[in-house]
């Protein structure tokens, strides 16, 4: 086994972690109570497993084609950027629409926030 043959097996060993960890993540949203939380398993674990699958599959065309895909390095800077941004604004827009929190939530430290934000600008 050479080099070569390693690193494609990393690359093909990430590519089944990221898949993975995208089945946590669904599980995650279809269990979890409110927009919240399910936003927080859409957006922080798939943005792993997508990042985690697009390296890994980096790294196997790279070792095993010896060709650099700049395709695919974009789209890990792509959705590096835009999948956290995105969920945070889908829950701003939601916590500004005032849906509802599930029971067990026990502490909304927005609300506090905006309230002390309101306060200090009248």
């Amino acid at each position: 086994m050479n080099i070569s043959e390693i690193f494609e097996w990393i690359g093909v060993i990430l590519i089944l972690i990221g898949s993975i960890v995208s089945v946590i993540s669904a599980i995650g949203m279809i269990r979890f109570p409110d927009i919240y939380s399910r936003a927080h398993a859409a957006t922080k674990t798939t943005t792993l497993a997508v990042l985690i699958t697009l390296f890994g599959t980096f790294i196997y065309v790279y070792f095993n084609e010896a060709f650099m895909s700049v395709r695919l390095m974009l789209g890990i800077v792509f959705v590096f950027i835009t999948a956290p941004i995105s969920g945070h604004l889908v829950l701003r827009a939601a916590y500004r629409a005032n849906i509802k929190m599930s029971d067990s939530t026990v502490e909304d430290e927005l609300k506090t926030a905006l309230y002390k934000q309101e306060s200090e600008g009248e």
